[in-house]
């Protein structure tokens, strides 16, 4: 082949041949020993030596992939099981007064939490359980306008009046809370739990688990309620 003939392949023909046969190099092994690529650091390598750098840094990207899938999958697994031993408890309670001490009991176990509060928007005078009622008209509900407007959880630390409003004496233990709203067509209410953790809810947190959350305990409210339980 004269000088003209060899000029005359260009870099990117090359590139196209090895992309069409890449079993070139299993029958050129000695072009793969004397090829050499620079390296960062100035000095040259192998050709082979290369494809093991790029094999390592992939498997390390593969690997760090994994474990991420790994984590969220063990996240989902743990979020189903806590979601389901709120079912069962909710399904457990017979009463109003099951309900509040049932959701303090697995929110406490389950959840890692250190306050809980409900508060039913409508008046009954007879609730056994103190401040568990709450009159439409109630000037602190006023705290809580954008929540129940959008139906929309809330994380994060909730403001003096909105803790003192939920979890009364306990309010200035309360770091940080979810504040759920329960707006349902036959009731209407709040949840909010509450941890002496600033970080535990935070407000960059998804909402979809507490809304969850919420239509769990509001269904088994609003069914005792109609009970008359």
């Amino acid at each position: 082949m004269n000088q003209e003939s060899r000029s005359s392949v260009s870099e990117q023909q090359v590139v196209d041949y090895l992309s069409r046969n890449p079993g070139f190099f299993q029958n050129h092994l000695d072009l793969l020993e004397k090829m050499h690529i620079p390296h960062p650091s100035g000095n040259a390598i192998s050709l082979i030596s290369k494809q093991l750098e790029v094999f390592r840094v992939k498997h390390k990207e593969q690997e760090s992939q994994l474990a991420a899938l790994i984590d969220i999958a063990r996240d989902n697994d743990a979020a189903f099981n806590r979601m389901h031993e709120l079912t069962l408890a909710m399904l457990e309670a017979r009463s109003i007064e099951d309900v509040v001490a049932n959701l303090a009991e697995v929110l406490h176990d389950c959840f890692q939490t250190d306050f809980v509060a409900i508060k039913i928007i409508q008046d009954h005078s007879e609730s056994p359980i103190s401040n568990l009622f709450v009159a439409p008209e109630d000037s602190g509900l006023k705290y809580f306008t954008e929540e129940l407007q959008f139906n929309k959880a809330k994380c994060g630390r909730p403001s003096f009046p909105q803790a003192c409003f939920l979890f009364g004496d306990a309010a200035p233990e309360v770091r940080s809370a979810a504040i759920i709203p329960m707006v349902f067509t036959q009731m209407e209410g709040l949840l909010a739990i509450g941890s002496r953790d600033e970080t535990r809810f935070h407000y960059s947190m998804g909402s979809l688990f507490l809304t969850q959350m919420s239509e769990v305990v509001g269904t088994r409210l609003i069914a005792l309620l109609q009970w008359g339980g």
